[in-house]
């Protein structure tokens, strides 16, 4: 295997990753916007819930199977990327744990699937397709873990490639069992999506690995390897759990101190920002992690990584939460209805949010990257749930719905110094002079949109708000560029 080298990790080849990462995450969702336009049309309201429920199924029994393995195989895969002999060692450990947890997975399914039935439609009549289901279940572990090596391997274009094409092909041979078989078709077309993106992930992965050396598994050998991905699994899960146990808490606490309404205004404006900036979360994930466990015992490479990704991720989180703040009345039209225009004032203050958490992003993989389990889970799983949980708790009780917004905006600038001050103790890393100004520069920009929507001219607010945005997606574009051109010149030097 070749080795990555320094030029990976230029401005040019991470913003490479994002934008195709991003790309196909964008694909995706517009292929779920398809099917579930197919699916209205079809099977209608009644079939739209079916497959809801049958999705939510699969996916969570998916999520639990996989023991938060997944980011652990993409740690380990990118660390021992550089030695053949240790990656072809952990790639075998990785798919023997990931088809024995797909195995498991799919084990509860079927075993639970006349009680699943009966808590998801109130009879046992959906048991066999339950019992079907499993095998969309052990496909989409399987998946998981394949996607997780790819990813490791930083194999960007392969990767991408099986995400599009699967996803695409899943869509094309789906269609046809809604047709055809009506809301029995659903499970099927579940299966089917499962096994097509099986299909490319397999062919591409074994493209991937053809050159490594071939070992065989043994539990004596590869026992500490195997134990220790397990517990780094069950770090990241028991900080997944925590999470969905503070937003259930949080969903019944607001409907407490407020109303149902008010659970409904703060689901739609969160899954908004949720979707919008989540591209770009979702592709830094992606691109990002892989680099950064690679560099993780070189402090000089590991510090030059998150600078870039940083500056990067701050240069497109700004345009589109300037967007967001511009737009937002029309978003909530276009996606929502007239009732829930009270959410707008909500979504912008949210807007400062995003940007806050796009600038802790890069910060909050170094203690996983780095192999330090109970740190990540006390700041991931611990503190940083408890503040999601109390902060838009205490001011929503204070300030009613807007409060959730001016939450989200503590909640992340706690986060964002919580983070800053463990990276510079433990790991001796204090972001950049040039990071630093681009944090207080895109906070004090966004700030002053969001400070002229409150301006009484709602055209001169709207006017303002629209100048400011036009100017600095036209400077971002341009430092982008600059940054890129900064890498050209580095490499003429290196010559």
């Amino acid at each position: 295997m070749k080795a990555s080298g320094n030029k990976e990790n230029t401005y040019r080849n991470m913003l490479k990753g994002i934008s195709i990462f991003g790309g196909v995450k964008i694909f995706e969702i517009l292929i779920n916007l398809i099917r579930g336009k197919f699916v209205a049309i079809f099977l209608g309201p009644n079939g739209m819930g079916a497959s809801s429920i049958f999705t939510n199924v699969a996916t969570t029994l998916t999520n639990l199977s996989s023991f938060g393995l997944n980011l652990a195989i993409v740690k380990e895969v990118s660390s021992a990327k550089e030695d053949d002999g240790k990656l072809t060692e952990v790639i075998t450990v990785a798919k023997r744990l990931f088809y024995g947890t797909a195995l498991t997975g799919a084990l509860i399914c079927i075993l639970f699937s006349v009680l699943i039935s009966q808590l998801s439609f109130g009879s046992s009549a959906y048991t066999l397709q339950f019992i079907l289901l499993a095998l969309a279940v052990f496909l989409m572990v399987v998946n998981a873990g394949k996607l997780s090596i790819l990813q490791g391997m930083h194999e960007v274009k392969r990767l991408s490639r099986s995400s599009l094409i699967g996803s695409l092909a899943g869509l094309i041979f789906g269609i046809p069992l809604y047709y055809f078989f009506g809301t029995q078709g659903i499970v099927p077309a579940i299966v089917m999506l499962a096994l097509t993106l099986n299909i490319f992930y397999s062919l591409n992965l074994r493209a991937a690995t053809h050159e490594l050396p071939k070992t065989n598994f043994s539990w004596n050998s590869h026992n500490a390897l195997v134990k220790k991905l397990f517990l780094l699994g069950f770090v990241l899960m028991a900080s997944d759990i925590i999470g969905n146990i503070c937003n259930y808490l949080l969903l019944i606490f607001i409907r407490k101190i407020g109303n149902m309404e008010d659970v409904g205004f703060f689901q739609a404006a969160n899954s908004i920002t949720n979707q919008m900036a989540g591209v770009v979360f979702t592709a830094l994930a992606l691109d990002y992690f892989p680099r950064l466990s690679e560099a993780a015992s070189d402090l000089r490479k590991m510090s030059g990584i998150i600078n870039r990704q940083s500056e990067i991720i701050t240069l497109i989180i700004l345009p589109i939460s300037l967007l967001i703040i511009l737009f937002a009345p029309l978003i909530v039209r276009v996606l929502l209805t007239d009732k829930f225009e009270v959410i707008i004032p909500l979504l912008r203050w949210m807007a400062l949010g995003v940007a806050l958490k796009a600038m802790t992003y890069p910060m909050g993989y170094i203690t996983f990257a780095k192999d330090n389990k109970k740190l990540f889970f006390w700041l991931e799983g611990v503190v940083g749930n408890i503040l999601f949980l109390v902060a838009p708790l205490l001011f929503f009780f204070k300030f009613g719905l807007i409060g959730f917004g001016y939450g989200m905006v503590v909640e992340h600038l706690l986060c964002l110094i919580i983070y800053w001050t463990v990276s510079r103790k433990l790991y001796n890393y204090t972001p950049a002079k040039n990071v630093i100004i681009l944090f207080a520069a895109t906070t004090a920009i966004i700030s002053l949109a969001l400070i002229l929507t409150y301006t009484r001219d709602t055209m001169l607010a709207n006017w303002s708000v629209g100048s400011i945005t036009c100017i600095f997606l036209i400077i971002c574009a341009i430092q982008l560029r600059k940054l890129i051109r900064k890498d050209r010149t580095q490499a003429n030097n290196d010559k």
